[in-house]
């Protein structure tokens, strides 16, 4: 789905206006996280990984708010060198084509929790977790959905079926499942904005 795909970098080399976000997204199941800055943190997650919300741990990812990039970029670099003792080689599941190698700590988030809430005290916002944040985020794109879902019924002549008959549609199947998933682990209701005939499909899929 469009709006949950981003090539922005994630290092910007010139000085951008702006409100931007750094962020600490721990992984689900071993202690290891990434720590880096965009502008569209939600679609970020999703380049990395396309099952983001299962890959991280949501209740436990911090985000926060800063005025522009270069606010951002100061603060990922005074923590990644505080940082340097715990850095550690990337997940090979992490796409590499989104710029996604580098800036992976392990063992660090007790620390990276104390400096977002000196953050707060400072009066950055702070989401802590970040999982709320996601939630308004993905709520807001919902509508979107439909005409997203229009284009994915074009593309299997109006029969959802076809992606589950044909081999060559299984890379399909996966992105729709991968998008449909994760707006129902954010809390939306995708039955309400789907297309008719896509909405049976996945619910025949749950």
């Amino acid at each position: 789905m469009p709006f949950l795909r981003t090539s922005d970098p994630e290092r910007t080399r010139s000085v951008s206006e702006g409100a931007c976000h750094l962020y600490v997204l721990p992984c689900a199941y071993e202690d290891l996280l990434k720590l880096g800055f965009s502008r569209q943190p939600l679609e970020r997650m999703q380049a990395l990984h396309p099952r983001f919300f299962e890959f991280f741990d949501l209740d436990r990812a911090l985000l926060v708010e800063t005025e522009t990039v270069r606010d951002a970029r100061r603060l990922e670099l005074e923590l990644g060198r505080a940082l340097a003792e715990h850095s550690a080689p990337a997940p090979l599941t992490v796409r590499l084509q989104a710029a996604g190698h580098t800036e992976w700590y392990r063992g660090a988030y007790p620390q990276l929790a104390r400096a977002m809430e000196r953050l707060a005290q400072e009066g950055h916002t702070v989401h802590a977790p970040m999982r709320a944040w996601l939630e308004s985020q993905m709520r807001a794109r919902a509508p979107a959905l439909f005409s997203w879902g229009l284009g994915v019924l074009a593309r299997v002549e109006g029969e959802p079926s076809h992606l589950d008959r044909m081999p060559m549609l299984a890379a399909l199947r996966q992105q729709v499942l991968d998008v449909l998933d994760a707006h129902r682990a954010l809390g939306v209701d995708v039955d309400e904005h789907l297309p008719e005939a896509l909405a049976q499909w996945y619910a025949r899929r749950r």
